[in-house]
């Protein structure tokens, strides 16, 4: 019996048993660790979409690494995606390793540059994980990341990163990657990145977004109020919105803070909005975008929208540009 492919008509259907495989490990010259990544799959199909998924930076020890983020991770992979996450050396787990290694403490640069390994690297990873041979599709390849993966995110997407100390940009955009999904996603620098943690973490005010070109959905919270980093209050986290150019849609979230209700893990004691719920329609919404972006035409981006951000129990609101 034949394996039925990947088509438009699997991401909006029943979700499918998710096989998931860690560590698949890869070696990079000159990364001071391995780079460790986590595979989840559908069970069956064919011509896979890629969604590869960078972690934030949160207060738990292994959320922050190829362990978290299962409640997206997950119900991707059971709606047709093929999500590839990895640990990068930003993470708590990794931290007695690499604490005097070049680039910390934020490795902005190794982080995106992670991304760029792991696509040269597919065909390793296809031969690695058990019934994934000859599955993936690598023309459509997506990023997505929470927080400080959404910065990550934004580099490869196209934005430009100013080096506080040096003045020069720093261009990393991924060209292989034709979409992003920036959950929380840090917003722009300037006058109003002036909380307290702005002085210690400088990187994060120095994106450029206006080079970011490629289409996005950029999701945040109309409670996620950063006051670590701005007293600008929520709208911050829609900045790579406002300041990229289109192709870019918004989702604002309602009642929604940092954690979006509870993405980086089930059950997570870090979350302050715990909402079942927010995850699974934001699950929903993430995928119907990234599937009408790998395949134009199909209507389930607007179904997804029609169901979830319309009418009295709307979790949030969209617009686009």
């Amino acid at each position: 019996m034949s394996t039925p492919s990947a088509t438009s008509t699997d991401v909006p259907g029943t979700p499918v048993p998710v096989l998931s495989f860690s560590p698949v490990v890869l070696s990079v010259p000159g990364r001071p660790v391995d780079l460790h990544v986590r595979v989840s799959v559908p069970a069956t199909g064919t011509r896979l979409p890629v969604i590869l998924l960078s972690h934030g930076h949160g207060p738990s020890n292994n959320l922050s690494s190829l362990n978290g983020y299962a409640p997206l991770a997950n119900s991707w992979a059971a709606h047709g995606f093929a999500v590839i996450q990895p640990t990068h050396l930003t993470s708590r787990t990794l931290s007695h390793l690499v604490a005097d290694a070049p680039g910390a403490p934020d490795f902005s640069r190794s982080r995106a540059e992670d991304m760029t390994h792991i696509l040269d690297r597919l065909d390793v990873i296809e031969r690695t994980v058990p019934q994934l041979a000859g599955r993936l599709d690598p023309t459509k390849v997506a990023v997505a990341g929470h927080s400080l993966g959404g910065f990550t995110a934004t580099l490869l997407l196209g934005a430009g990163l100013k080096d506080p100390d040096t003045g020069n940009v720093l261009h990393l955009a991924e060209p292989r990657i034709k979409a992003g999904v920036l959950l929380a996603a840090p917003g722009g620098g300037g006058d109003a990145f002036n909380g307290p943690m702005a002085e210690q973490w400088p990187i994060i005010g120095a994106v450029d977004f206006s080079t970011m070109t490629a289409p996005a959905l950029v999701v945040a919270g109309d409670k996620d109020d950063s006051r670590h980093f701005t007293d600008r209050g929520p709208d911050w986290h829609a900045d790579p919105y406002t300041l990229a150019p289109g192709p870019k849609t918004l989702l604002t979230l309602f009642d929604a803070e940092h954690g979006l209700g509870g993405i980086a893990g089930y059950d997570a004691a870090e979350t302050t909005d715990e909402n079942p719920e927010r995850v699974a329609a934001l699950a929903r919404l993430t995928a119907a975008y990234l599937h009408t972006q790998f395949h134009p035409g199909t209507s389930e981006w607007q179904a997804a929208c029609e169901a979830l951000t319309t009418g009295p129990d709307s979790v949030g609101r969209v617009e686009g540009k």
